[in-house]
């Protein structure tokens, strides 16, 4: 495992935060560990797309598993990830509605 310096894991955490299934699971997390068919039914995913979803929150870093007799668990990687969500949940931001969209000159 590899260590990132404080800006790849900042540029990693908003990879994370860039895909709106990913996203969900994370805040998901945020309130209890989960099993992947349930986070699937309550973020309205197939268990496919949970799958892919997780192994690419793993690979950064940001989730982990633990398995429990036949079920596996997924939680936030470190707790003060917690917190950090929820500080950007707190965040009021004035959006451009026309930016970060499909049409953007950013992207």
């Amino acid at each position: 495992m590899a260590t990132l310096t404080h800006t790849d894991a900042v540029a990693r955490l908003g990879h994370a935060l860039s895909d709106r299934t990913r996203t969900q699971i994370l805040l998901a997390l945020r309130e209890a560990p989960a099993c992947p068919s349930d986070l699937a039914t309550a973020i309205g995913v197939s268990r496919q797309v949970m799958s892919n979803q997780l192994t690419c929150l793993r690979g950064c870093g940001l989730v982990d598993s633990a398995r429990e007799g036949r079920r596996t668990w997924y939680r936030l990687a470190d707790p003060s990830l917690r917190s950090a969500l929820g500080g950007l949940l707190d965040l009021t931001l004035a959006v451009d509605p026309d930016c970060c969209g499909p049409e953007c000159a950013c992207l």
